[in-house]
């Protein structure tokens, strides 16, 4: 399964991930703390994560519907509004795993011939295209960009950062294994067989 298609699928499940560890230390926070400025750029745990969310909705629904054949979503820009959708951890980050549980499903479907479909996006002044590998390289790299920068505000706070590098090894699936018990995946559906995600 070393297919750049099994790729995108691979990134998709680690993401689900990363955001299942980081939003359930974020959980511990108090309101105020959620909501407290702080240095990075957007200024708040509150203001990062809905960015993350509302990015996500805005790509996800491009790549869905182009790669079911649908138009354009005219209304797209509308996933921005508001800015700040969620003034609770707790409803983000249910909204947060919808959003990445519908990114697996995309991922999982796709095959490389399909990663240089064109997909229309609609952007503020004209609709643009992009291909399937670009949106979800761009996409990838967004949610890592801005998750790291929760990630650092963490260790402002009395919550200990997660740890978000042990995904890819195969000789670290005993660290991952609950969490992605917890998300309803397993090594197997991830990697192909059991016996291959196990081995060192």
């Amino acid at each position: 399964m070393s297919s750049l298609a099994h790729h995108f699928a691979t990134m998709a499940y680690n993401n689900a991930w990363a955001n299942l560890r980081l939003l359930r230390a974020v959980s511990v926070l108090t309101q105020a703390e959620f909501e407290a400025q702080r240095t990075s750029f957007f200024p708040s745990f509150k203001a990062t994560l809905n960015h993350i969310v509302t990015v996500d909705w805005y790509y996800v629904d491009a790549l869905e519907r182009g790669l079911a054949g649908q138009p354009v979503n005219a209304q797209a820009l509308g996933f921005f509004e508001p800015e700040d959708p969620f003034a609770e951890a707790a409803s983000l980050g249910a909204a947060q795993r919808d959003v990445d549980r519908r990114l697996v499903k995309l991922c999982v479907t796709l095959t490389d011939p399909v990663l240089e479909r064109p997909i229309a996006i609609q952007r503020s002044a004209e609709v643009q295209h992009e291909t399937v590998t670009r949106l979800l390289a761009h996409l990838f790299q967004h949610q890592i960009h801005h998750r790291g920068q929760a990630h650092s505000m963490l260790a402002g706070t009395s919550v200990k950062p997660p740890q978000l590098d042990e995904f890819f090894c195969a000789n670290e699936a005993r660290l991952r294994a609950a969490d992605l018990a917890e998300l309803g995946y397993s090594e197997a559906m991830i990697w192909g067989t059991a016996e291959r995600a196990t081995s060192t």
